[in-house]
């Protein structure tokens, strides 16, 4: 009796929430935060290639910024941050590279354009400039099947829903002085998954985390060859040329590893000189 009474009770509850669910709308939602609306806003053209390759002097200067984003939904700072470190560790162990500076987003945000860019990039004493870029759509929508659940008072059928979310992550980085870019690093993740509407907006944020995760990954590996490339490219006279500022061990000036190695040279030079001189003996 107590059953029948407590199933009286919940069927017309039950029922409910399933007209309920099943009037779920389809819906797409975004966040972005675009390297080309920064750079070129408005609708500013961007300059004509001029065939000169851009000068660097080594070691690099490098800044690392993250495109600021003008949609209302946004990654957090914590994950911007860690974004930016992961890109950072890409170029802190190049020989080539020589500081690392970390811009804040707020600097960005003031200004906007090529000339933005080369006026933080002057502020900050940089050769390069990295731009940390995304994109992050999500669509959820109800799918044709639905799933069975075995309830007190029986089996229920519950309308689920269908999750897509494709997310893209952008380094660019570009010479300071002419605006250029250099080479680009992007990094690509797609995933769907069915969920059940009653834990569709808790799957749909997890997906979102784990597709942000991916593409950051597909990205860092692609950064990785693309640095090597780019550093081949170089010595083969492609794409920059490069000097040596003065002082700083490369190029003009013999640096202490080369000194020593002259040094050891020297050494074994004279021992075995002074070895023939005695057998001539």
């Amino acid at each position: 009796m107590r059953k029948l009474i407590l199933a009286m009770t919940l069927l017309p509850l039950l029922a409910g929430c399933s007209m309920f669910l099943g009037g779920q709308e389809q819906f797409r939602q975004g966040a972005s935060s675009s390297l080309v609306d920064f750079l070129y806003p408005d609708g500013t053209l961007p300059p004509k290639a001029d065939g000169r390759m851009p000068h660097l002097e080594l070691p690099l200067r490098v800044g690392i910024a993250f495109v600021p984003s003008n949609s209302y939904r946004d990654i957090s700072e914590t994950d911007k941050q860690a974004l930016l470190d992961k890109v950072a560790s890409q170029f802190r162990d190049k020989p080539y590279v020589q500081t690392i500076d970390t811009i804040p987003e707020t600097y960005l945000r003031s200004t906007s354009g090529t000339r933005g860019m080369q006026q933080v990039a002057s502020l900050y004493d940089l050769d390069v400039v990295a731009l940390v870029s995304y994109d992050q759509v999500s669509y959820s929508g109800e799918r044709d099947s639905a799933l069975l659940y075995w309830t007190i008072v029986g089996t229920m059928f519950v309308k689920g829903n269908s999750n897509e979310v494709q997310t893209m992550i952008d380094t660019a980085v570009f010479d300071a002085e002419t605006a250029k870019l250099l080479f680009r690093a992007p990094g690509i993740h797609r995933q769907q998954e069915n969920t059940t509407l009653v834990d569709n907006a808790r799957d749909l944020r997890h997906l979102q985390t784990g597709s942000f995760d991916a593409a950051t990954g597909d990205m860092i590996e692609n950064l990785e060859r693309e640095l090597v490339t780019f550093k081949d490219a170089v010595e083969n006279g492609e794409r920059a040329e490069t000097s040596w500022r003065s002082g700083s061990g490369g190029g003009g000036s013999i640096g202490l590893p080369l000194l020593g190695l002259f040094v050891v040279f020297g050494i074994l030079a004279n021992a075995r000189r002074r070895q023939q001189n005695r057998r001539r003996r």
